[in-house]
This record gives structure tokens, sequence and C-alpha cells, in this order.
């Protein structure tokens, strides 16, 4: 056995059996008297690769699984409704996490729609499926609009912030996860810093961001699409065979006029936006798969009676249509464990 294999053999069994101590010290630390003999084996950062990052969280590929297929999985057991969600979302993954991408830019998504249709749920789950850590990544940066930039009048603050924290967080990792939720409740103007960056990766530094992910998600248009999907269903289109290219402009329309984060924002005049997509407002039946679902994770089948009742307390229906469900699967999985814990103490 060569030289240097039994060094690194023997350096990984050492880090295993003092992983507590290796955490604390400064990754670099750990070349000392290493350094030349793992050269032939790419350095620090080969020894870097198979010992302190099979311990902690790395920007390489075993921290940043990128599982498509898992996420794909997950969308089609626990996502109800939401077709086009499925179409558009895993494509642009796809393309995106494709080594053989020659994009220049990072991945920018616009989610939209009413509560509870499911926006924070998928954008957890890409989180999930990407990430070995999740949403616990370091490399997941999620805001909420309403405690991270709640007021107009700090907007230039918000924007230096926003520019600092994407050159340092894609410093840190290529590949991250950034997150922005409640952009309806966040003052217009808030990422004008961001539309500089992500166009056609113009990072100082010479960094690289073109494998980074952006994904905002926002409640605005989310009257636009329910009336535009009941005139579709009314006009006798099956809600399965409704097209993204049907609500694509109302989305950009209503975010570049309606206010919000997005208003007049350079993310949407520069074209940075690569995907709008609708989440669309959930009927009965998609509410009472929510509830199968989740009644499924505790392995319970309930009686048909019980799906029903709890379904005529969450369900209320817009004014607007009487079609769609006001909360959608929002309130479900705090209902289902409440059903199931009343079940456990009866006698």
């Amino acid at each position: 056995m060569h030289f240097t294999q039994i060094l690194y053999i023997s350096l990984y069994f050492l880090a295993v059996s003092f992983k507590d101590v290796f955490c604390f010290f400064d990754p670099a630390s750990l070349t000392i008297g290493a350094g030349v003999a793992l050269g032939a084996y790419g350095g620090f950062g080969f020894f870097k690769d198979q010992t302190y990052c099979r311990l902690t969280e790395c920007c390489n590929e075993r921290s940043i699984p990128g599982d498509v297929y898992k996420l794909r999985e997950m969308l089609r057991k626990r996502l109800f409704g939401q077709h086009i969600v499925k179409q558009q979302l895993i494509s642009a993954l796809e393309a995106h996490l494709n080594p053989q991408s020659s994009s220049r830019k990072p991945l920018v998504i616009s989610f939209h729609g009413t509560p509870g249709t499911g926006k924070n749920f998928v954008a957890d789950m890409i989180a999930e499926t990407l990430f070995e850590k999740g949403i616990k990544s370091r490399f997941v940066h999620k805001y909420m609009g309403r405690l991270d930039f709640p007021l107009q009048r700090n907007v230039e603050d918000y924007n230096q912030r926003i520019y600092y924290d994407v050159v340092t967080g894609i410093a840190d990792c290529p590949r991250s996860l950034f997150i922005f939720d409640e952009v309806d409740k966040m003052p217009a103007g808030v990422f004008e810093s961001l539309a500089s960056l992500v166009d056609y990766n113009a990072l100082p530094n010479k960094l690289d961001g073109s494998k980074a992910i952006f994904i905002f998600l926002s409640n605005l248009a989310g009257v636009q699409i329910s009336d535009q999907l009941a005139k579709m269903l009314k006009n006798g289109e099956l809600r399965e065979n409704i097209k993204l290219s049907s609500f694509e402009q109302i989305l950009e329309k209503a975010s570049y006029n309606l206010e919000g984060g997005l208003k007049k924002a350079g993310l949407i005049e520069q074209h940075v936006i690569d995907h709008f997509i609708p989440f669309l407002p959930l009927e009965k039946q998609h509410v009472h798969q929510c509830i199968s679902a989740e009644f499924f994770k505790w392995e319970r089948r309930p009686e048909k009676k019980v799906i029903e009742d709890m379904l005529k307390e969450v369900i209320t229906y817009d004014r607007g249509h009487g079609l769609f469900s006001t909360t959608g699967c929002k309130t479900i999985e705090k209902k289902v464990a409440t059903e199931v814990w009343m079940e456990k103490r009866l006698p």
C-alpha cells in the first residue's frame, strides 16, 4: 500500500475518533503534516472531502445531492391539484442542475397562489431533496417578508442586506438556495440590488452564481389565478389539461403592478425571473386528498364519515365562484393530528 494511502486512512480514522474535536478547528489546520504527502491526491481538497466533509456539511455532492427524482416522487405523493407545478418545476430543476448546462445566470422562480395551495410546502420539499440537511442546511437561506423586510423606510438597508447575504452565500457555496417568502408583504424596491446580481451572473470578485437558485413565494395574483381558472372550467376545459401559458402573463403583469416586493421591480423589467408558476386554488376533491394523505402519515385509514366531517369543518368556498377552498390544505396537518390524538385517548 502506498504511503499516502496509509496516511490518508490513518488520518481519516483519527478524524472519526476525534469528531467533536475536529469540528471546532478551522479545516485548514487539518492539513498540518499531511499537505505534502497528499499532494498526489489533490492535496487538502481531497483530504477535506474524505474526512472533514464526512463529519460536517460541505459544498459538495454529498451534502448537496440534488435529488430531483426524490422531489418528483414527493410531489406525486403529497401535492394535490397542482399539475402545472409538477410539470414546470421538475423540468426547470433538471435543466438547471444538468452538469452540461451552459446557463450564465441562476435559476429564478416565482410561486404565486392563494394561501394553502402548497407554495411553502413545495419550497421546503425542494430544500429537503436538494440538500442533505434540508431547510436547516447552511446553504439554504430563507427570508420572511413581515419579519425580515417589514418597513418601506428601510428599503435601502434591506437592499444592502440582501446584496451582502447573496454575495457571501454564493462565496460559501455556489449551489446555494435563496427563498423569499411573503413577497407580497415586502415593500417595493427591496430587490433592486438583487436584480443586478442575478442578471447574467453579475457578481463581484468573479464569483460564479450560475448554479444558485432563487425562489419567491407570494399570494400576489391569487385572485387573478382563481378568476382565470374558474373561467376556463366553466368553458368546459378540464383542469388537468390547462397549461402554464394561460397564467404566465397574468402573473408577471400582476407582480409588476400590485403592491409588494416585486412592484416595478428590476427583476421583472430585466426579465430575470425565468418562471412564473401558478398554484391553482384547490377544490373539494383536492382537500379530501390532503386529509387522506395526512392520515396516512399517521398510519391511519379513517372511515369515510371522519373525512367528510373534517371537510365540512375546514372548507369554506370563495364567494366569487363557489368552487374553491379559501384555505386549501393549510390547516389540515393540525386538524388530523388532533383527531389522531383524540382517538388515542379514547378508552
